[in-house]
This record gives structure tokens, C-alpha cells and sequence, in this order.
């Protein structure tokens, strides 16, 4: 595991340009396996998943070709074959569970890892993949230490209702159906913004889908699906993460963002801490007008209260940010997960900052903040953005503090440090990958 130094105290000034978004690239590179001819994909990071695909689509057989300098990735599957008793997933990544829609359509049989995960937050159930993966007439066979799923022929359309609106659960089902015969529709899909760039790669390809941004998708099984050239977004995890750290350290950091449409209760959130977010000529802005304080709610005998949940609420992903921002600001508020069971249990290695936080159960979590803050050396657990919110409490306290365990940043953030040190901070990793 890799480590970050900080010496915090310095408010963070300038520009940054954001990476494309981890939960976009992901599943569109699982489904260039639906298409054997050759693609251009433009805005690639150079992220740790990225380069476990990539790796495995070279045993494959796949032609690849990566420039991670430009993002411009080239890659043909034409030669691809798959030997389930030879190649494996990779592990420690959820979205390996999406390459199996295309292995299913390509090779008839994809095995999948029992050690395939994500990040630490709670219980992660691939019980509504198999649920979608046999509407569609895929037969599933467990041994001690993976899973083997079979298609006997090509998938059949169905239709499906999902008890939660999981987002990798409905991209596995846009996979499923895409070449599958006949109309497929699916009720409590999900709506992401990275769901719907998701889609519109599909649809680049040639895929039928109806319904895209919407709780219900539709969709026609074509006989094959197109090559072509498909340019992805910029991240609105990371346009957000980098607002929040010009906040929290005081300063002002604008960050290129190709989709404010997607920003109204993020901005009103960070509104709540009395950040104001501007939005101007595809930038956005935020710039400190003094130290952080807690809007007072309306009704006076409630907290203020931070909501996360599947779009379009606020996403789940983000609420460590704004947690962060939390403990910095005059002010006490409820954040309230309301996705994951295990996703609050770091909140306690705030304490070691000098914050006062009180976790009332699994999903809900009071913070008092403005409290006097010191230096300190935490751990963070293997989420991404819980990481970030520690170090933006480094970032924003004056003296030398150590972020242990920080490696799940490089899971979604190319460059993350030297865009830091681009704004002013003094951070550097240590210790392995």
C-alpha cells in the first residue's frame, strides 16, 4: 500500500482539468468485448482498473494499443479468444462482473472470481447480476473458488424489475441485452450520469436503447454491434473533489467541467457549508468568502442534513467529500447514507484530527464541526474518496500529517498528486504501489 505525506496550510489556487470518470470507462471497455471491430476511444485515464482490462483483453488475444500521454486507446478484438480454465477476471475490482455479459455473447461462458470486489464499503451482493445474468437464459455452476457461467446459445430477451436501482446491475443488463433477440425492458434502472454515457457509447456502436436517464430502459437486440470512435466525459467525482479542496484549504481552484447540467444539488450542497460554485465558459469555480459555516436550516429544531443516495440524489460517492467539509465548518450537520451499510465505519480515524463526529448507526453520521483541528497520521479503508476526505483535512490543517493506506486513489484518479502540486500543495507518496 501506498501512503501521502501532507504539510496542509496552504490554500490550493488554479486550474485543473479533470480525468474521465472510473464508473463510465469501466463498463464501456467491458463492452468493446461485444464488437469485433476495431474502436478508437479518446480521454482514457491511466488508472489501475484501466490497466487490469487492458492486460487481460493482451492474454485475450486483443489488439491494443494505449497511449496514456494523449488518452487515445485503439483496440480490436477480432483475434480475441477466452479458455475458462486458463484466464481469469481480474480481481479486486467490481467491475470485472461486467465482463461477463460480453464473454457470455462472445465465448459462451465467462468465469468469475469469488475474491472479484471493490471498494470496502459494506455488503456487495452479485446476487442481482445472476438474477439478471439467468432471466436471460445463462446457466450458472459454483465450485470452491469461482463461478462459471454457461449460455448455451445466444441470450433471449426478457424482462426484468430490480429490487434496487444498482447501476453495475444495469449496465450488466444493457450488456445482456444488446444482442440478445427480441425487446428486453428493465424497470428501476439506473440513472447515473456514467449509466447514461455508458449508454450513449452502446448507441454509438449501434445498440437500440430507449429510456436512457430514465428509471425504465428499453431495448432491441440487434444481430452485431459496429466499431466506430466514441470520446469520453469529463469526470463530475473529481470536477466536485477538487472544488471541495480549494474550499476546505481556504483558497480557489476552477476545474474544467463539460456537464453543469449534471451540478444543481451538488452546488446547493456545497451551498449548505456556504461554498458558492460559479459556472462559466465550461469551468467551474469556487472561490473562499471567509471560513466555512453551516447554514442554519429553516425549521430551527432539525440538523442540517446531507442526504446520499442513487440519482439524482446527491451520489453516494461524494458524501466523504462533503464530510470533510463538514468537520471544517462552523457548524454540526447529518450526513445519511443511504446506499451502503459499512461506507461511515472510518469516520472514527477523524478524531485522531481533533474532529467531533458520532456515528448513530451504520448509515447516519453527526458531525460538529469548527472545531480546533491538528495534524495527524490516519487510515483510510480502501474507498476512494474516503482517502481524498482525509487528505483534504491534512490539506487544510497547517503542519505534517500522513494519509496510510491511500493506494484506492489511483484507482480513479490519473496524476492526482501532481495536479495537487500544480495548485500549491505539498504532498508526495511513499512507500509501494
Amino acid at each position: 500500500m501506498a501512503h501521502l505525506i501532507v504539510h496542509g496550510g496552504r490554500p490550493l489556487e488554479g486550474r485543473i482539468v479533470p480525468s474521465a470518470n472510473k464508473n463510465a470507462v469501466l463498463p464501456i471497455l467491458c463492452a468493446t468485448l461485444l464488437t469485433r471491430h476495431p474502436l478508437r476511444i479518446y480521454g482514457v485515464p491511466e488508472i489501475t482498473d484501466v490497466r487490469k482490462i487492458l492486460d487481460l483483453f493482451r492474454t485475450l488475444g486483443s489488439d491494443v494499443r494505449m497511449d496514456f500521454s494523449t488518452g487515445l486507446l485503439e483496440l480490436c478484438h477480432q483475434a480475441a479468444r477466452f479458455d475458462p480454465a486458463a484466464h481469469r477476471l481480474p480481481v479486486e475490482m467490481r467491475s470485472s462482473i461486467m465482463l461477463v455479459p460480453p464473454m457470455l455473447a462472445r465465448f459462451g461462458v465467462a468465469r468469475l472470481e469469488n475474491d472479484v470486489k471493490g471498494c470496502t464499503l459494506g455488503v456487495r451482493e452479485i446476487d442481482p447480476h445472476i438474477e439478471v445474468l439467468r432471466s436471460f437464459g445463462a446457466r450458472i455452476e459454483e465450485s470452491r473458488d469461482s463461478l462459471i457461467i454457461r449460455a448455451d446459445g445466444p441470450l433471449r430477451a426478457t424482462r426484468h424489475w430490480l429490487d434496487y436501482a444498482s447501476v453495475t446491475t444495469t449496465e450488466n443488463f444493457v450488456l445482456c441485452a444488446a444482442l440478445a433477440g427480441g425487446q428486453s425492458k428493465l424497470t428501476n434502472a439506473a440513472s447515473e450520469p456514467h449509466v447514461q454515457e455508458f449508454c450513449d457509447f452502446m448507441r454509438s456502436l449501434g445498440a437500440r436503447i430507449e429510456g436512457v436517464g430514465t428509471s425504465q430502459l428499453t431495448i432491441d437486440g440487434v444481430d452485431e454491434l459496429a466499431g466506430g470512435e466514441f470520446r469520453l466525459t469529463d469526470d463530475f467525482h473529481e470536477v466536485a473533489t477538487f472544488l471541495a479542496l480549494g474550499a476546505i484549504t481556504g483558497g480557489g481552484v476552477a476545474v474544467k467541467n463539460s456537464a453543469p447540467d449534471q451540478f444543481p444539488l451538488i452546488d446547493r450542497t456545497f451551498a449548505k457549508f456556504g461554498v458558492t460554485i460559479h459556472h462559466e465558459d465550461g469551468w467551474s469555480k469556487t472561490k473562499a468568502n471567509g471560513p466555512l459555516k453551516v447554514a442554519e436550516p429553516f425549521t430551527r429544531n432539525v440538523l442540517q442534513k446531507v442526504e446520499a443516495a442513487p440519482w439524482p440524489y446527491l451520489p453516494v460517492d461524494l458524501l466523504p467529500i462533503f464530510i470533510a467539509l463538514g468537520v471544517k465548518a462552523e457548524g454540526s450537520v447529518m450526513f445519511w447514507n443511504k446506499v451502503y451499510d459499512g461506507a461511515l465505519g472510518w469516520t472514527g480515524e477523524l478524531s485522531k484530527f481533533g474532529a467531533h463526529v458520532f456515528l448513530s448507526d451504520p448509515h447516519r453520521l453527526v458531525v460538529f464541526g469548527g472545531k480546533p483541528l491538528m495534524p495527524a497520521e490516519v487510515e483510510s479503508p480502501y474507498i476512494i474518496r474516503v482517502a481524498i476526505a482525509l487528505l483534504m483535512l491534512a490539506a487544510s490543517i497547517e503542519g505534517r500529517s500522513v494519509i496510510h493506506n491511500a493506494t484506492p486513489i489511483k484507482r480513479a484518479h490519473p496524476r492526482f498528486v501532481e495536479n495537487l502540486r500544480a495548485l500549491g500543495a505539498e504532498v508526495e507518496w511513499t512507500g509501494g504501489d
